[in-house]
């Protein structure tokens, strides 16, 4: 077999097996990472170029897939529960996670007076009919695809009860979201990966308002494909509502058809098959994928099944667009809109656009404001590169239209520049300071390590990456250099970034943001004060890079954690 059928074979057993988390570990527990990880937080002169030990057992969770005989009703997304300060507190002890003690509800307590928001998220499995002809079986939370919208005000406190039904372990990691650390839920780094029959409660303040989204960060590459997000929305306490406010998930799945064609075309089944194929065709990997990924979806649905949007004329209408998937997709909204916010934060001094396509890389989220000037029906599509864009069209609706639909400009269309948007830059918090006390370059790139395609920082995966180490108040920049042929949306794990320069030019837009898309040939420099003391992750967005080793480990040396992990826990995999 050639090598780049090679690379193609092992891509899609990462997809459909699981087991891409054996790429950057090795057989022994990830308890034994964060143990490792803690003692290096805890040791004031430990240096940033020792080696920690992020390991995880290497077994796969392809003999979990199978579905049950009686697949569960989705169930209903309630309204969240409404407790008092005292019922949370009488209950801020209580062990949930039985089997280990280090999974107790984290000691967080709401404010006199605060107000709670209760929610339980079950992880459960399901079947979800994306469009006509194909239902697929799917993992879930509350039973749906997209899991339940957990949608509060700026100033609660939140409480969340994951409950696992699945046969696999789970966790909730609220990407983008400035939680505590030990609320981040990365298995063996901030907690043990929640066992199935067990449970687990997040509690958190959420002082700042944005949209932001919630995804499993269990084997991650492999169970946000099959369904474990949903989006995570707090209202600003103090700013007046949108007339309409829609939230827009994204995302890819793989057509079971395509398995089957490659088996009519090669004669093999399964993985031989998909690689057979990349042989014949003389496909890139890049091609494969996204030839695979062959169906997209607005919250869980594709093409005519899409639900419309709906608003009448002189209704502002709020769009959040968060990408789930791996690819990313350039929007485009008809007639004159803002662009107002970027993975949650607000954007200073939005202009209109018009004719312009909003692009979203996978794990970046993006709020529009237009307003319904016409009493005609139009649509929202996606203008790119992307095979199967005829599926992401999103009706809306106009009251009053009466069938009547617009006639929408649909060529010469420009990629909006987000990084010339908005208020000019202005040196304020890191993007003053004239020192930093860490700089870092991370290349990007990607290589065979024996018949195994892996992702590599600084041509090393996690397993072999040093965390990079901080202290509380430090000034840290980071420059990303993507050397090698694909995107690579770059997320950072617990603090806002801005964004100063991208290809050696500096960067015209106070932009504050969470994940990055790093093109091929791009450098792009980011910079953020560290004010959250933890241990985190900085991993590419495009979660099978992140499973083949694109992953890195932040630390705090100034952090203690109350989190202990279970050092026979060999079911923590924090890709």
């Amino acid at each position: 077999m050639s090598t780049k059928g090679l690379i193609w074979l092992f891509i899609f057993a990462m997809i459909i097996g699981g087991t891409a988390a054996g790429i950057y570990y090795s057989q022994t527990s990830a308890s034994s990472t964060s143990s490792s990880a803690m003692d290096g937080m805890n040791m004031e002169d430990t240096s940033a170029d020792e080696h920690l030990n992020h390991d995880s057992s290497n077994t796969s969770a392809s003999e979990n897939d199978t579905m049950s005989e009686e697949t569960p009703e989705p169930s209903p997304s309630p309204e969240a529960d409404i407790t008092t300060s005292q019922e949370v507190s009488s209950n801020s002890n209580d062990t949930l996670n039985g089997a280990s003690p280090s999974n107790e509800l984290i000691n967080l307590q709401p404010k006199p007076g605060q107000p709670v928001k209760g929610f339980t998220l079950t992880a459960m499995e399901s079947n979800l009919q994306i469009t006509e002809g194909v239902t697929l079986p799917v993992w879930t939370y509350n039973g749906t695809v997209p899991g339940q919208e957990i949608r509060v005000t700026q100033g609660d406190f939140v409480q969340v009860t994951l409950k696992n039904d699945l046969k696999v372990p789970v966790t909730i990691h609220w990407h983008g979201y400035p939680v505590s650390s030990e609320t981040d839920g990365v298995p063996g780094v901030s907690q043990d990966a929640v066992l199935p029959g067990e449970t687990f409660t997040y509690s958190f303040s959420v002082d700042v308002a944005g949209t932001y989204w919630y995804h499993s960060h269990q084997e991650s590459s492999e169970q946000v494909d099959k369904g474990l997000y949903g989006a995570l929305i707090v209202e600003p306490k103090d700013t007046a509502r949108p007339d309409k406010d829609y939230t827009l998930l994204l995302d890819e799945w793989i057509n079971p058809e395509d398995a089957s064609n490659a088996q009519e075309t090669t004669g093999m089944s399964g993985m031989e098959g998909m690689a057979g194929m990349a042989d014949t065709t003389s496909m890139s990997d890049e091609e494969m994928m996204s030839s695979m990924y062959s169906l997209y979806t607005v919250n869980g649905k594709s093409g005519a099944m899409i639900t419309p949007l709906e608003a009448k004329v002189g209704d502002t209408v709020r769009l959040r667009l968060i990408n789930a998937g791996y690819r990313s997709h350039a929007i485009h909204i008809p007639g004159e809109f803002k662009v107002v916010s970027t993975d949650g934060q607000d954007i200073e001094k939005p202009t209109t656009l018009q004719n312009q396509l909003v692009t979203v890389a996978p794990g970046e989220r993006y709020d529009i404001e237009f307003k319904v000037s016409s009493p005609e029906d139009f649509t929202i599509d996606a203008h790119d590169d992307n095979k199967y864009n005829d599926q992401l069209v999103i009706p809306f609706k106009v009251a009053g239209s009466n069938g009547k639909v617009k006639a929408v400009q649909h060529s010469d269309l420009t990629g909006f520049d987000l990084f010339s948007y908005g208020k000019p830059a202005t040196k304020a918090g890191a993007a003053a300071a004239e020192t930093y006390a860490l700089e870092y370059t991370a290349v990007l790139n990607s290589k065979m390590n024996g018949d195994q395609l892996v992702y590599t920082i600084n041509d090393k995966v996690f397993s072999d990456l040093p965390a990079l180490q901080v202290k509380t108040g430090d000034n840290v920049k980071i420059t990303f250099i993507n050397e090698g042929e694909v995107d690579h949306p770059m997320h950072v794990h617990g603090h806002f970034f801005q964004v100063l320069e991208k290809n050696g030019v500096k960067v015209n837009s106070t932009l504050m943001k969470d994940t990055v898309l790093v093109k091929p040939g791009e450098k792009i420099v980011i910079t953020f004060k560290a004010d959250n003391p933890g241990s985190w992750m900085i991993h590419c967005h495009e979660l099978h890079h992140a499973a083949a080793g694109m992953a890195q480990q932040l630390i705090y040396s100034d952090f203690v954690s109350s989190y202990t992990p279970d050092p026979s826990k060999a079911d923590n995999k924090p890709e």
